[in-house]
């Protein structure tokens, strides 16, 4: 898992090209969307096909999508569940 934590945090930096923003910015537990790193809705559909694309994952509605982008740690737990699936 930590692994997926990590590999996801450049991912979002590239996805989002958050210039200077490092790995080491994540805070893993904390609030991902309208947090510090100033993620907003526009960035979640960037992110959710990033995430299709790289993992095979889909995230189609938004009630997953808030639950899942709650946090860095809750979309790596959503992609490791559901990647096996895909």
């Amino acid at each position: 898992m930590e692994n997926l934590l990590h590999e996801l945090k450049g991912k979002v930096i590239e996805t989002l090209n958050l210039i200077d923003v490092t790995p080491d910015d994540f805070q893993v537990d904390a609030q991902l969307v309208g947090g510090d790193l100033g993620i907003d809705s526009i960035d979640v559909l960037e992110l959710v096909m990033m995430i299709e694309k790289d993992y095979g994952v889909v995230i189609d509605n938004k009630e997953l999508g808030e639950k899942v982008f709650r946090s860095l740690r809750t979309l790596a737990d959503f992609i490791h569940q559901n990647r096996s699936k895909s």
